[in-house]
């Protein structure tokens, strides 16, 4: 149970610090670049992947079974 509130707590905290950096870098658009450049820019960034890490230890936290029956 402890592991499970662990991974939820990792997976929300690499979430919130991907989110936050990703909305950010939309101020890219308002220098002129378009949203095909934005999408190549954050692409080249690990912060997706962190952001969709931490999806999926959340998700992985909340849904899957614990092997107690």
């Amino acid at each position: 149970m402890i592991f499970r509130f662990f991974l939820l707590m990792v997976g929300f905290g690499l979430s919130v610090i991907s989110g936050v950096t990703l909305i950010a870098y939309l101020n890219i658009i308002t220098t002129g670049h378009g949203l095909a450049k934005y999408f190549e820019f954050i692409l080249t960034q690990p912060e997706p992947y962190l952001f969709s890490i931490g999806i999926a230890l959340i998700t992985g936290s909340i849904y899957f079974p614990s092997g107690k029956d």
